[in-house]
């Protein structure tokens, strides 16, 4: 979820109960590695909600000019006209991306990092509501909520699962799935967790790498997705992956439409090779009308928004107050990205 469309979060000022789930620990960066600090531009149109976070943490909102030192961009679909501020300013040395994911600043990252720019995004920051939302569809599927809704009648056959003491594979090991492992627990699920590294997730009973995804989905009972899409990860489910999970499992994507193979998704549920899917995401996005997947009977779609403006505008401006202390202080940026890995 971007910075757009959060005036209705700013006009009726909903405070949030939620909390950013950092995957990696925060650290300040050497002084030597630090962005020269100075004035900050909002753009591309400059809201109050982040203005005021800016200025919160000590920080001076002017317009872009060369002073500009550093940018908060507060729009995901106007990622192509980035680049042109980066080349007219090339003294910028930190810039704040709006949402958790930076998949649509892919071509800008990868053309326009360049040495002592420091980027940081918004990873973490939302991982509540949207692990929130997985265990929504997670539950609803389970407990056959898309045939329930849809009923008009009263059904006799007994159906539905409970997700008491299933095995739970989640792929990637970012704030949501923390945050989703923390909801989980309760549930006695046996969650495996996949990941880039083996490096061991506590609280998951294995960690494997994406390379063993294939051995782990065969005894899954729910398959959450929750990984950064990138150009390696891509189509990450595909007709194989789908061909190794169970016909009792479910899919649940809340993290990119583009990690699933869209046609290969609608076999699988239309050939019965998985029980069913609950997507907030889409390839592509948004999911037209009278695209096929809004019949199938066994999957849930919502509208990209796990994470709503009224929920992610508090969390983003926290972001912001966070990392324009760092840029001014102590170095200690929060949600820092590597632009050669894309998240």
């Amino acid at each position: 979820m971007s910075a757009e469309g959060m005036d209705e979060t700013e006009q009726t000022g909903a405070p949030s109960h939620h909390r950013a789930v950092l995957a990696v620990e925060v650290t300040a960066l050497p002084e030597d590695q630090r962005p020269e600090p100075g004035p900050i531009a909002v753009l591309p149109q400059p809201s109050q909600r982040f203005v005021d976070a800016v200025e919160s943490a000590g920080g001076t909102v002017e317009p872009l000019s060369e002073r500009t030192r550093g940018v908060v961009w507060l729009s995901n679909t106007q990622a192509a006209d980035f680049p042109a501020v980066l080349h007219a300013h090339p003294d910028i040395g930190w810039v704040q991306l709006p949402w958790a994911g930076v998949d649509a600043f892919a071509d800008v990252l990868a053309t326009e990092d360049r040495p002592g720019l420091i980027w940081t995004s918004a990873k973490g920051a939302y991982a509540q509501p949207v692990a929130e939302h997985a265990l929504v569809l997670s539950l609803a599927l389970l407990r056959v909520i898309p045939k329930r809704v849809r009923a008009r009648s009263w059904a006799t056959e007994q159906e539905g699962r409970s997700l008491y003491g299933l095995d739970v594979v989640i792929v990637g090991a970012g704030g949501i799935a923390l945050e989703l492992m923390r909801l989980l627990e309760p549930l006695g699920v046996r969650v495996t967790i996949v990941r880039r590294t083996a490096s061991p997730v506590e609280g998951a009973v294995r960690t494997v790498t994406a390379d063993r995804l294939s051995e782990v989905l065969p005894s899954a009972d729910l398959v959450v997705v929750a990984a950064a899409l990138t150009g390696g990860t891509r189509h990450l489910f595909g007709a194989d992956k789908f061909a190794a999970m169970k016909d009792t499992a479910y899919l649940v994507n809340i993290a990119r439409g583009g990690l699933v193979d869209t046609d290969a998704l609608l076999e699988a549920l239309r050939s019965g090779t998985i029980a069913g899917a609950g997507i907030d995401v889409t390839d592509p996005e948004p999911l037209p009308d009278g695209h096929p997947l809004w019949d199938e009977p066994n999957v849930i779609i919502t509208p990209h928004q796990a994470d709503t403006p009224e929920m992610t505008a508090p969390l983003l401006a926290e972001r912001i107050r966070l990392n324009v202390h760092a840029f001014l202080d102590d170095g200690r940026f929060v949600g820092v990205v590597d632009p050669s890995a894309g998240y």
